[in-house]
């Protein structure tokens, strides 16, 4: 028996004349379920050990459960790197090469200055970033194929300076165990030529642990070295995976399902809205799309247009699931400045705004991933060529995280160069506070350095 084709079940939640606290506005918007975690906990911490133990025999059983693919090693040739840009579609490649172009100029004016301070004679005080050493970088091969992702991941981290640079993507049955040639070819285009046939949590656990090197009957296994941070979406169980080696290495966030929210008024036009729910609709069933609104008649025009773009989309029952999931539907508010609480409450991956005065709207906004102005920035733009980068904070996260960006892949030293004599000036103020937090040897130390005892 085949199951009924889903329809469009897109929700209203109506505050108009609710007067909500941060917490009742958190609780009341459109959000997924959380996902028993214990179960996918459960088979991530097997995985970890697993290949933590087995190295590259795990890595291979894994990748046949998984992928259905016979791997001895998962390193991809350089050969089928180069073989991958030598096939790519030329308007493939015109279009990753502008995205990387325009990734670099946005990276490179994020690169933070090193700053100095003197805050006496003689005392100086200085900051200085520096890149990690190795970073791993993640890109899926779920749904859909994500070049993009490598341009987003990558860039960033070349902006930063990190010398190596490690990327994996799951290996594909039909490609011969290997990841998509157009994650190969966008591999390529950026100078990457350490890349991985792992998928999932896998992928995660080699670059945070490394795979020391062996060896079987056909030779020598080359190892995988640990890497300091791991970045790049993926679905839960990858999510997972970085929470749980976070510690191990730095990682960028939890991603979860993408999300779009836009706040919009009467003045918005009903069929870019639409547009734009649809277009992270076809990323995922569990995918949200939220609108945001001080206007019932946009609701109701929003959704016939709903009805219409999802009938005519590819994807068509993927997106219907979505748009009529839990995470998705449309929040009436009494005005522009009740949504931009409930923007801040909802802290979307997307937001677009399509306002009157939309610029000033969006600058009133604490939280969001990323923001996207008026009716020509559509999410699909950062998607690709934008120049931002669309490896964002999820699931409300964005309240206190940031994009993927090139202060991912630095960190800051502070170096500490006194004299003698500005030593001397504060060594009083140090002998008082070591006392006071009954650390005696602290002031000691500071005091051998001028009575010259033994």
């Amino acid at each position: 028996m085949t199951s009924a084709a889903p329809s469009l079940e897109f929700r209203t939640i109506d505050l108009r004349g609710r007067s909500l606290s941060l917490a009742e506005l958190r609780a009341v918007v459109p959000r997924l379920e959380p996902e028993q975690g214990s179960a996918v906990e459960d088979a991530v911490h097997g995985i970890i050990s697993d290949v933590r133990s087995g190295g590259f025999a795990a890595l291979s059983l894994l990748a046949e459960k998984f992928d259905g693919v016979t791997q001895r090693h998962p390193r991809v040739p350089a050969e089928a790197i180069a073989g991958a840009l030598g096939t790519l579609d030329p308007a493939v490649r015109a279009a990753l090469e502008e995205s990387i172009r325009r990734a670099r100029l946005f990276a490179a004016a994020q690169l933070p200055e090193d700053v100095t301070v003197r805050p006496g004679d003689g005392a100086v005080v200085t900051q200085r970033w520096v890149p990690v050493h190795r970073v791993g970088l993640y890109v899926p091969g779920g749904l859909a194929v994500y070049p993009s992702s490598v341009v987003m991941n990558v860039v960033p981290a070349q902006a930063a300076g990190v010398g190596s640079i490690a990327l994996a993507s799951p290996p594909q049955k039909d490609n011969g165990g290997l990841p998509h040639p157009t994650i190969l070819a966008a591999a390529a285009l950026l100078g990457i030529d350490e890349v991985y046939a792992i998928g999932g949590a896998q992928a995660v656990v080699a670059f945070a642990y490394g795979i020391p090197s062996g060896s079987d009957s056909a030779g020598v296994l080359p190892a995988i070295e640990p890497t300091d941070v791991v970045t790049g979406p993926g679905n839960i169980f990858v999510a997972t995976a970085k929470r749980l080696v976070k510690g191990v290495v730095g990682i960028d966030a939890e991603a979860g399902p993408t999300e779009i929210a836009i706040l919009a008024d009467a003045t918005a036009r009903p069929e870019l809205v639409a547009a734009d729910l649809v277009s992270q609709a076809e990323h995922d069933t569990r995918a949200g799309s939220v609108l945001i609104t001080d206007s019932p008649e946009l609701i109701e025009a929003v959704r016939e247009c709903l009805a219409d773009q999802a009938e005519r989309t590819k994807h068509r029952d993927r997106v219907l699931t979505a748009l009529s999931g839990r995470q998705s539907g449309a929040v009436l508010v009494d005005d522009v400045d009740s949504g931009v609480a409930v923007c801040d409450a909802y802290a979307a991956e997307h937001l677009e705004v399509m306002t009157e005065d939309a610029a000033a709207v969006a600058a009133r906004v604490r939280n969001a991933g990323a923001i996207f102005v008026g009716d020509y920035s559509p999410v699909s733009l950062g998607d690709y060529t934008a120049g931002s980068n669309h490896v964002l904070p999820t699931s409300g996260t964005a309240a206190f995280s940031s994009g993927l960006n090139v202060g991912t892949f630095l960190k800051a030293i502070q170096v500490v160069d006194y004299s003698s004599s500005a030593l001397s000036a504060v060594a009083p103020h140090i002998r008082s506070l070591a006392d006071a937090e009954d650390l005696p040897a602290h002031g000691d130390a500071v005091d051998r350095r001028f009575d010259h005892r033994p």
